[in-house]
């Protein structure tokens, strides 16, 4: 008989890719699938090659890799694609079975989805996952929340693939009930966009205003990194801000 998966993952583009690729490196099988199959074989045959993940070329065959209760994460297109996906599975679930939606949905149709899946006898969790590709692959912060019952189910997973602070506590706590998760996600990013449009404008401030060259916003941008100011988003503006083309010309033109 085949070994059963911990856990199934539902699209295959980066972030799919990596958190698969996190999971397994932290010791859990992970089943594969894409709506697009050739997209699951060139993934097996390539980068999972030799790792304890399987791929699966229908919901059956996923839902049938799974140990119980199936736990099943869509990494997918918010809106349609997110409710198409769920309706395709619960034709295939037993009560209890979880379905996680790890894409960047509207806190209400997370409400809505929650509901709606519970009245099949399921749980549902939706869940932010902060970090982009990089954060997928090492460690992301995740965010869940949803039925509350599901979280022991997952905890073990989400908690062993995130990121960790400095005494090891993970990035992953369960939120609450409902969109929580998903309204927690919607306000970590509109603090990261409000960051980012400070950053263009102090940008702009110093190469119309004071006449600075990219070499000079580095150092500065260097030194707010080594301060209060230390984050990821300083860090990385201070990093290209010092990257040279070939020519040895700045990437950023002052």
């Amino acid at each position: 008989m085949a070994e059963l998966s911990d856990i199934g993952v539902i699209g295959l583009a980066v972030m799919g890719e990596n958190l698969i690729l996190n999971m397994e490196s932290k010791g859990f099988r992970v089943t594969a699938y894409n709506r697009t199959v050739d997209k699951v074989d060139n993934f097996i045959n390539g980068r999972a090659k030799g790792k304890n993940i399987a791929g699966a070329h229908s919901i059956e065959e996923l839902v049938g890799s799974l140990k119980s209760p199936r736990k099943i994460m869509l990494m997918v297109k918010a809106g349609k694609p997110v409710d198409d996906f769920i309706e395709t599975l619960l034709p295939h679930l037993q009560e209890g079975d979880i379905i996680i939606d790890g894409g960047n949905s509207h806190f209400p149709d997370t409400e809505r989805r929650v509901k709606y899946v519970e009245s099949k006898g399921l749980r549902y969790i939706g869940t932010g996952v902060s970090g982009g590709e990089e954060g997928a692959l090492l460690g992301p912060s995740i965010m869940p929340g949803g039925s509350k019952s599901a979280w022991p189910e997952v905890k073990p997973i989400f908690q062993g693939i995130a990121a960790k602070v400095a005494d090891g506590s993970p990035c992953c706590d369960w939120v609450g009930d409902g969109g929580a998760g998903h309204f927690v996600k919607m306000v970590h990013n509109g603090i990261e966009y409000g960051d980012m449009q400070l950053i263009c404008e102090v940008y702009q401030i110093m190469k119309d205003v004071l006449g600075m060259s990219a070499d000079e916003m580095h150092e500065v941008f260097k030194e707010w990194n080594e301060g209060e100011l230390d984050s990821y988003l300083i860090e990385i503006t201070r990093d290209i801000l010092a990257h040279k083309e070939k020519e040895s010309l700045p990437l950023i033109k002052s």
